[in-house]
């Protein structure tokens, strides 16, 4: 088994196919892809496949350690990165071809229109575990 983390992203990426942007959305169309997302995950999870997901807000800082004995310091949200994440559900499953599969049907998420969102997502392979995972 190995693990990798679905990341979707708010923009800054590649384009989707359906490019209506959330803003522009009605309620139904909000609601049936919101519907989909935790219908996968509740199957995934059902097939042990799925460790965890969570959605995130647009809001955001970075923080870094500045010295011992200093406040730590605190800058942004930079919304115009590339980097600013959606969302994310790290799987475990059996092969490489297997994380494709399912992030090529989390893309399919319908969007405008009832189409699929046809979203690029970053597939990531966990490099190790912790300790606590090993025992």
């Amino acid at each position: 088994m190995a693990k990798y983390l679905m990341l979707k992203h708010y923009r800054g990426g590649r384009p989707s196919a359906n490019e209506t942007p959330m803003d522009q959305l009605t309620k139904e169309e909000w609601n049936a892809h919101v519907q989909y997302m935790q219908d996968m995950e509740r199957r995934l999870f059902d097939s042990g496949e799925l460790l965890a997901s969570e959605g995130l807000s647009m809001g955001g800082a970075w923080v870094r350690f500045d010295g011992e004995g200093r406040p730590p310091i605190v800058d942004g949200p930079f919304a115009e990165t590339k980097d600013l994440i959606a969302g994310w559900m790290m799987i475990d499953v059996d092969s490489y071809d297997r994380a494709v599969e399912l992030a090529s049907e989390l893309s399919a998420a319908p969007w405008a229109g009832g189409r699929p969102l046809g979203e690029w997502l970053e597939l990531r392979e966990v490099m190790f575990s912790t300790t606590a995972d090993a025992e």
